[in-house]
């Protein structure tokens, strides 16, 4: 191992380097942290306590392109750090600029969703392209979330009438029968994730108006039974969790100028053991089908606390 080696940045101004380092330093420590090595900065300047030449070419790789992220007025998390870290580690190409560019949609506040990573972008740019898309992978993925801001898109566009949001009444070890209510009343705790991106692309009081118009429908798997959804934006989320058959009825209820996502971690199956998932078994025999995409997210493209990434990838190994 070199020791003392330094990394200078020119031309960056005091708030763009706060940006690079983040708030208490937290993007430095993370950057400390993905390259096994302590890291600091001063005038400009990072000093890297000790790393062989490959390392100091990657850290370099990591450091310009968080640079230009900065000089572009982007916001930088730790998780963009720890994704610039993996790609550079693995020689690829770190290109925020093209995730950058991809703007799947609007919060209500006017701030852009783009891609985090290249799996979401993947994920978006199947949306737009095929009728049907399975995005399978690990939570924190951004699976539920970008599926949610693409259906609004598509409904601010005229290019749906409505958003049908579902998922099967499936719960991680609890009892729904003890829930006070109606199926619906019962489900809607466990649609949480989805009415949060809702509320986020909306706000509450458009997403209520929008849900009273009938042009938004929450609803459990079992209400999809029977109906063929013309002119809609469909989202199946937790789909790990339907049957061969339930999956087989809902993929059937596809009417004209409509698309279906849907969305599922195939490692948090609560289903009986006896059960097959409707999810791996469609994912597996429609593949290849023009029209159909099967999109498999990894823990690359986890967007959540860098501790997530890691829980899941040990999760891996075990499993």
């Amino acid at each position: 191992m070199e020791t003392g080696r330094t990394i200078h940045l020119e031309g960056i101004s005091d708030s763009e380097a706060m940006a690079i380092t983040g708030s208490y330093d937290r993007n430095l420590k993370a950057l400390s942290q993905a390259f096994e090595t302590e890291i600091s900065f001063r005038d400009n300047t990072f000093y890297i306590k000790e790393c062989d030449e490959d390392t100091y070419r990657q850290i370099n790789e990591v450091l310009e392109a968080l640079s230009e992220q900065a000089k572009n007025n982007r916001r930088i998390y730790e998780q963009d750090v720890n994704y610039a870290a993996r790609l550079a580690r693995r020689g690829e190409q770190i290109a925020f600029e093209e995730l950058e560019s991809y703007v799947v949609g609007r919060t209500m506040s006017g701030k852009p969703v783009v891609p985090r990573t290249k799996g979401q972008k993947e994920f978006v740019k199947a949306m737009a392209d095929n009728s049907i898309v399975f995005a399978i992978g690990p939570a924190g993925t951004g699976k539920t979330y970008l599926a949610v801001v693409q259906a609004v898109t598509a409904l601010k566009r005229n290019e749906v009438k409505r958003i049908i949001l579902t998922r099967p009444a499936v719960e991680a070890g609890e009892n729904l029968g003890f829930l006070p209510g109606d199926l619906k009343e019962k489900v809607d705790p466990y649609l949480t994730p989805l009415y949060d991106a809702l509320h986020d692309m909306l706000g509450t009081e458009q997403t209520e108006k929008l849900m009273e118009r009938g042009s938004i429908e929450v609803a459990p798997l079992a209400y999809m039974r029977g109906r063929t959804l013309n002119d809609a934006y469909v989202i199946l989320d937790e789909a790990q969790n339907t049957t061969n058959s339930q999956m087989k009825m809902f993929l059937t209820r596809l009417g004209f100028h409509s698309k279906m996502v849907i969305t599922g971690d195939v490692t948090q199956i609560d289903l009986d053991k006896r059960t097959p998932s409707g999810l791996i078994q469609a994912a597996g025999i429609l593949k290849d089908i023009d029209g159909i995409h099967v999109m498999r997210l990894s823990a690359d493209d986890v967007v959540r606390h860098p501790l997530v990434q890691k829980i899941i990838e040990k999760y891996s190994e075990t499993e």
